[in-house]
């Protein structure tokens, strides 16, 4: 399995960073994690919109769904369309993003597939099992898995156990970090620290640690020390076009030859 970081901030995009956004692969499948602001243009760099196998979103907020629809349009729009993207997210999450346009024009661009967070499916080589975890609407902390390695991605979520629960073993633990010591109040029960994803990274006993979602603006340094006072391990914080081979945790960085 190999993940590729296209998008790491937070809340809105920056001039030189998209919101979350992943492609995992696996076996020639490749699949799209949360498509958030100005990753479309990022996915490019590594392939064509026809390319994408499937989709999967934790939550409904735009940072981590809005570039959904630009990749919709250029499925559906193109020359010869390709068959309808599976589209896996709880229930509701992409009724907003989906409404963008008119119901004919995209219709046939997509398949949606919703699940509440608890259940456990497949999507091409991978079984994903999935968890609540607490946010401002509901999401679903991922657990991506093949016989091989695994990947979890927190979406975004406040500080219980059900984090380190859902990360237990992991060989890559994708975790919100928007703030680096501590959340505003208003927030403090739906957004993690730096300094709490490296406790729980080293409570579930994970390979790897890969800090996410940081504040627009943050220094990432200051990030990755806050996370380091807790957990051991090899520590990254997510940056365009970081790729690690999940299970190895080879690192790299540069965009590949388009598929």
């Amino acid at each position: 399995m190999r993940l590729t970081v296209l998008g790491g901030c937070g809340a809105w995009p920056t001039a030189s960073e998209a919101c979350s956004g992943y492609l995992v692969e696996h076996e020639g499948f490749r699949l799209l994690v949360d498509p958030g602001y100005a990753v479309f243009p990022r996915l490019l760099r590594y392939g064509t919109a026809e390319a994408v196998d499937a989709v999967l979103v934790s939550h409904g907020h735009p940072d981590h769904c809005a570039d959904l629809h630009p990749l919709l349009r250029a499925r559906a729009l193109s020359d010869a369309p390709p068959a309808p993207l599976p589209l896996h997210a709880p229930h509701g999450a992409l009724d907003a993003v989906l409404a963008l346009d008119r119901p004919d024009m995209l219709a046939g661009a997509y398949r949606r597939h919703d699940f509440t967070p608890g259940d456990r499916f497949e999507v091409g080589p991978f079984t994903v099992s999935t968890r609540l975890l607490p946010h401002h609407v509901p999401n679903a902390g991922l657990r991506i898995a093949t016989p091989d390695a695994v990947l979890v991605h927190t979406g975004d979520t406040g500080p219980g156990d059900a984090v380190p629960r859902l990360a237990d073993s992991a060989d890559i633990f994708l975790c919100e970090a928007t703030y680096v010591h501590r959340v505003p109040e208003a927030d403090a029960p739906y957004l993690l620290t730096a300094d709490l994803a490296g406790h729980y990274a080293a409570q579930a006993g994970v390979a790897r640690l890969l800090l996410t979602h940081l504040w627009p603006g943050t220094d990432p340094s200051l990030s990755h020390a806050a996370a380091a006072e807790r957990f051991a391990g090899p520590l990254t914080v997510a940056s365009p076009d970081l790729t690690l081979d999940v299970g190895t945790a080879a690192v790299g960085h540069g965009p590949r030859r388009p598929a």
